[in-house]
């Protein structure tokens, strides 16, 4: 018998759910993009992993049962940043709905899994007034699961401010009562560390049954991150030229005298400040002007895909009364999203930069895995020895005993 819980892995782009999956095996991955697809491949193998739409699976691609599905579904529609059409379209964040189709499927082949993790960026509390966290939570309360959200920041562990929604799924068995579960990972109602009033207020918008069935999944809060944006930077950057003074002094140029105030303030200082830059469009004056917006707090900004060239984030250097400023380097982003240096990335920066944008916080997952999703399986049917399994792995790779080089070969 098994004593390691498996997984299935959709809209896998890299593998950086599986990075943070330490002590799962993966039965099946997918992805529609071949450039991701070889990332993944060259980290992780591609014997279980297939190219593809989702909409084109079906349940025979899918060995077994797997103990986890996990789904970090296309955000553009639900993306501040975004038009936020919403998951109504048939599309990018409306592929939910064919993968949840892949779900309901299993479930009558008795295949389903017996939890479901589903990842995507805060705008999905508010997209369309609340419909669509209303019509998800209804899709996992209809397939007979029990669920929560919380929202865990990748800044709480990289110097990355990125805060993300998780959606975590329970079968609701006889064996595994909602007590159980909710003692189990400590959920005792909403905890302002998990769930900020955005959620609380979503939530709200429930119906009776949906709130009932609902658990506030609650971890224990992490080690203090000790890590700032200036110890991730690469002291010989790869794949990125530092600007001219010219093209510098045109990004200040772009502040607005707030922002400019604080590089000001930095140079006067006389120590070494690392800066991230985003250009946005702001309306000043009932006029639309392109802005250059600094921050100086140790964290770089959300990052993103590619789409054009105020998406991608700029660091700014201020030392001894000089500015440099150049873009985040492919591993330099690589570090904001928890990945380990022996990560394979795209040789072209556009490409490595849309695998790590569109992609989940290692650290993140790590810390769901470890103190959510493992009580989730402790509770269900035949999950002890899994549980107990699973417990002896997460010792070891405390003490050093696993690496990842040992995670991604077993």
């Amino acid at each position: 018998m098994r004593d390691r819980p498996t997984f299935y892995e959709f809209f896998a782009g890299g593998g950086m759910a599986r990075a943070g999956l330490a002590g799962w095996d993966c039965l099946f991955a997918n992805d529609v993009c071949a450039k991701k697809a070889a990332a993944y491949a060259a980290n992780w193998g591609a014997d279980h992993f297939r190219l593809g739409d989702v909409s084109a699976l079906r349940t025979g691609d899918l060995p077994g049962r797997a103990d986890l599905a996990w789904a970090s579904f296309p955000c553009q529609d639900l993306s501040l940043a975004g038009a936020r059409g919403g998951m109504s379209g048939a599309t990018r964040s409306g592929l939910f709905w064919t993968f949840w189709g892949l779900m309901r499927s299993l479930k009558r082949e008795g295949r389903g899994p017996r939890t479901i993790v589903l990842e995507n960026v805060i705008g999905i509390l508010s997209s369309r007034g609340g419909e669509d966290f209303a019509a998800l939570c209804a899709a996992l309360g209809g397939g007979g699961y029990r669920f929560g959200a919380l929202v865990l920041d990748a800044a709480l562990f990289t110097p990355q401010s990125r805060p993300r929604v998780f959606f975590v799924a329970v079968v609701d068995a006889p064996s595994a009562p909602i007590a159980t579960m909710g003692e189990a990972a400590g959920a005792v109602g909403p905890h302002p560390a998990w769930h900020p009033k955005a959620l609380e207020a979503a939530h709200a918008r429930l119906s009776p049954e949906l709130q009932r069935r609902w658990i506030w999944w609650s971890p224990p809060a992490p080690a203090l991150r000790n890590t700032a944006l200036a110890d991730i930077l690469e002291e010989q950057p790869t794949g990125v030229a530092w600007r001219s003074p010219a093209e510098t002094a045109r990004l200040l140029s772009l502040m607005s005298p707030g922002n400019l105030a604080k590089v000001e303030a930095a140079m006067a200082s006389g120590a070494r400040h690392v800066g991230a830059v985003y250009k946005r469009i702001r309306v000043e004056g009932g006029v639309k002007l392109q802005r250059a917006e600094v921050r100086f707090d140790g964290l770089a900004g959300c990052l993103r895909t590619p789409g054009g060239g105020s998406s991608r984030q700029t660091l700014l250097i201020v030392e001894g009364g000089r500015v440099r400023s150049r873009l985040v380097s492919p591993r330099e982003a690589a570090r904001l999203m928890g990945l380990p240096d022996d990560y394979k990335l795209p040789s072209r920066y556009n490409d490595a930069y849309h695998l790590l944008g569109d992609g989940v916080c290692v650290p993140a997952v790590r810390h769901l895995s470890e103190h959510v999703l493992l009580s989730a399986v402790a509770v269900q049917p035949s999950g002890a020895k899994l549980a107990c399994g699973f417990r002896a792995l997460l010792r070891k790779r405390r003490i050093g005993l696993i690496t990842p080089a040992s995670i991604s070969a077993g």
